[in-house]
């Protein structure tokens, strides 16, 4: 028999851990079945008619989908053709979306044989022997398969783990042994360009109401030996980055400062590893060790969710702000480790002004990444039970986000998602990181500066996306005039800076200064290092013009490169020379160096 495990998943660069785990145990448990068991994913970008088509190619004797907020919209719809396409072949969904409500997922696709509830691996397993014992599959002339291959529910009703039609639940199953579950990344061809998933513990201590890792308590750990083996692999292999998927990394210290000094010493010089944690419980033996990694070997994501005391207090967070504060301090005081702080809208208690407040305080602590969300409410979470409460309403579908609260009225919901974009184009981005500091000079805080920059783009029908990078710096110059007027020249240089840190462009932006002056200057420094290279050691060979082309030296009446004082105009101008071989492993900047002729 044939069983085909099937992803939909948000992009092409995500994969699927879930269809993976499930077929390696299976595997360990029983060799027998790799012949057995077929793997497909695909995208919710992709057409539905290209889906159906291949899955029907594949011909398989059962289905099993695993149904997530972002594709369930389209597996729903994927279930009612198979179903015409493929009768009598079973198909089962498993996965978060349909194991907190699964009697209304039975109600409304009765096409389906079933839902594996929960942590899916032994389940799984247990269907599949199920299917060998009492499916023998028989393909009919016409090539259908015989409805036999639909089982019986009296026999389907002794496996621990199923909602069964008419049966209903079949019993909840013990939670897998985390350490019991094989390392499913032995082909990494199937996984090129895509983000890896690492799982090291499931499970979570906290409580927060908004989130389904919530209901599990008991935090499971991979054990660290084995955890260290396999994330050897991934540095063997050289790579790019490996996204552990628990949901506080640094529930256990000593689980966490095992992997964190194993990646240190074992350090290949390529992989990043993201880590998502929880501020409060980081210590400063942690915080030591993770000033010690190498620059863009770790990141770190700590969801704030909001500073409103009592907004937390009701999601059943108990986040001391000012260790948190101290915290992101730290982490972002050694310049080696990239920091995502989150904020949620829509949560209880928090209306605009207050989550302004939640995004100037978050804002202050400068992280690398500041992700503004909107609150989805999930089936089997307590913010799902309390939405009444809060007079919490929320898209009908998928991903069932907040439409309107009783703090937060539409509109302002409106605004917020318009000062996502914003934040997103211009601060998340890290390509202005020398002029939004000075713009914010013209706005009581910076959440206002977001909110004026929203309105600026709409009132004047500026595109959001555009593939030119030189028109959102031209549009965010405009904008700054109306704040900054006299300080047209500063802006213009900074924004200059900005630019030619992550980029040697190929043609001049409108706003930027005429160098043609300063060109006998910059060409005699190129010939001099032709001969005698001090600043551009490693170009040994390069002619004078080639240096010029690969690198870039830039002129500026202001200290734009400076933290604090860019405004104070230097007496004589600078030469900045910009390195595009060396960059910063944080931002991806070129090097840069000053330059003043002997």
């Amino acid at each position: 028999m044939k069983f085909l495990l099937t992803a939909v998943n948000a992009k092409y660069i995500h994969s699927n851990p879930a269809i993976y785990s499930l077929r390696s145990y299976v595997l360990a448990k029983e060799p027998s079945f790799a012949e057995d068991i077929m793997l497909a994913e695909y995208t919710i970008n992709h057409e539905l008619s290209v889906v159906l088509a291949d899955i029907y190619q594949k011909k398989p004797d059962a289905i099993g989908f695993s149904c997530y907020i972002w594709n369930w919209n389209m597996i729903r719809d994927l279930v009612r053709e198979l179903s015409k396409l493929l009768p009598g072949v079973p198909i089962w969904l498993g996965g978060p979306e349909v194991s907190y409500e699964p009697e209304q997922v039975l109600q409304e696709l009765p096409e389906i044989a079933g839902i594996m509830v929960g942590e899916g691996e032994e389940t799984f397993l247990a269907l599949l022997r199920h299917y060998r014992n009492q499916c023998p599959c028989q393909e009919q002339s016409d090539g259908r398969k015989q409805d036999s291959c639909r089982a019986e529910n009296s026999t389907l009703s002794a496996i621990p783990g199923l909602y069964l039609p008419g049966i209903k639940s079949t019993g909840a199953r013990k939670l897998t042994e985390l350490s019991d579950i094989p390392f499913f990344y032995e082909d990494l061809s199937v996984f090129q360009n895509r983000i890896l998933y690492y799982e090291s513990s499931r499970g979570c201590p906290f409580r927060c109401s908004y989130c389904l890792s919530s209901i599990d308590k008991t935090v499971r750990l991979r054990d660290l030996q084995l955890v260290k083996k396999e994330l050897q692999y991934f540095l063997d292999h050289k790579v790019p980055q490996v996204k552990f998927v628990d949901r506080t990394f640094n529930c256990n210290h000593a689980h966490a400062m095992g992997i964190w000094q194993y990646i240190k010493e074992h350090d290949n010089g390529v992989t990043n590893f993201h880590f998502e944690i929880e501020a409060d419980l980081l210590t400063d033996e942690e915080l030591k060790l993770l000033h010690t990694l190498r620059p863009g070997l770790a990141q770190m994501e700590i969801g704030v969710q909001s500073t409103n005391p009592v907004t937390l207090q009701e999601i059943r967070r108990y986040t001391n702000v000012d260790k948190l504060c101290y915290v992101v301090e730290k982490l972002r005081g050694g310049h080696n480790i990239h920091v995502h702080l989150d904020l949620i809208a829509g949560l209880p208690y928090e209306d605009y002004a207050s989550f302004g407040r939640s995004f100037n305080e978050v804002y202050a602590m400068r992280p690398e990444q500041l992700q503004l969300g909107f609150l989805k409410v999930l089936k089997g979470s307590y913010m799902y039970e309390k939405a009444e409460d809060y007079g919490l309403s929320y898209l009908t579908k998928p991903p069932y986000e907040v439409l309107f609260t009783r703090w937060l009225p539409y509109e302002d919901v409106i605004k917020l998602k318009k000062i996502e974009e914003m934040v997103e184009l211009y601060y998340n981005s890290n390509q202005f990181r020398h002029v939004l500091p000075v713009l914010e000079r013209g706005f009581p805080e910076p959440f206002a500066m977001y909110e004026a920059l929203a309105v600026y783009y709409e009132v004047h029908g500026y595109y959001i996306q555009t593939p030119s990078r030189a028109y959102r710096y031209e549009v965010l110059l405009r904008f700054a005039m109306e704040y900054l007027p006299d300080q047209q020249e500063l802006l213009a240089e900074l924004l200059t800076y900005d630019m030619y840190l992550r980029e040697n462009l190929k043609a001049r932006a409108g706003f930027m200064r005429d160098q043609k002056e300063w060109y006998p200057k910059v060409q005699a420094f190129y010939e001099q290092e032709e001969k005698n290279p001090c600043l551009l050691k490693g170009y040994e060979g390069y002619h004078a013009r080639q240096l010029m082309k690969m690198t870039h030296m830039e002129v500026f009446a202001y200290p734009v490169w400076e933290e604090d004082g860019q405004e104070k105009k230097l007496k004589e101008p600078a030469c900045i020379l910009f390195d595009y071989r060396e960059r910063d492993p944080l931002y991806g900047d070129a090097r840069t160096v000053e330059w003043r002729e002997t």
